[in-house]
């Protein structure tokens, strides 16, 4: 799905229209239990169901998952439901983001960002910054669990080092993703 150089609501909203087509890409030979759409800043714009909506309008999929969605799930599993949040984010990006998480029962609280608007900057965010500021969030006692927000973020890397930590899990838009999918497609 095209990408905008810059992330705003507007330029999030406009991958909506890019669903069916990024969709219709997908092999037809038989249908699938579930696609992942890889964005959790645009799930939250556009929302998960509309998100489902859009690509099974040229996709033969029983499930659409994205990052939000499979987050707001691995939380339920590992029976979490107050999130440090760490966005890379502008606040009007922020924004939607926080309310689709409190519509899935998720706290965010505690929440902190790198206020980035290019989207290619954000790939470019140092792990060591990832860690500092998701422990620093994580310290707060009323946190439950670490969500590192952005499929585009860097995390892989950060994850078990914030772990050491912090001794609270620590999901990420790209883990949970992976996760739900595969117990999706297990079902």
């Amino acid at each position: 799905i095209p990408s905008n150089a810059t992330v705003s609501t507007d330029t999030l909203a406009e991958m909506e229209t890019a669903l069916p087509a990024a969709a219709d890409l997908l092999p037809k030979a038989r249908p699938f239990r579930v696609v992942g759409y890889g964005c959790t800043s645009a799930s939250s714009v556009i929302g998960s169901d509309r998100v489902e909506q859009m690509v099974q309008k040229t996709c033969n999929v029983a499930t659409v998952t994205n990052p939000l969605r499979a987050a707001a799930a691995c939380a339920a599993d590992i029976g979490v439901s107050k999130f440090a949040l760490l966005s890379p984010y502008i606040e009007e990006v922020n924004e939607p983001l926080r309310l689709a998480f409190a519509k899935a029962g998720l706290s965010t609280d505690v929440f902190g960002t790198f206020a980035e608007a290019d989207e290619a900057n954000v790939v470019r965010i140092s792990t060591s910054s990832i860690v500092e500021a998701a422990c620093n969030l994580g310290a707060d006692p009323s946190v439950e669990a670490i969500f590192l927000s952005c499929t585009n973020l860097r995390t892989l890397a950060a994850i078990p080092q914030i772990q050491s930590r912090v001794s609270k899990p620590v999901l990420s838009s790209n883990q949970c993703l992976a996760w739900h999918m595969g117990r999706l497609n297990a079902t």
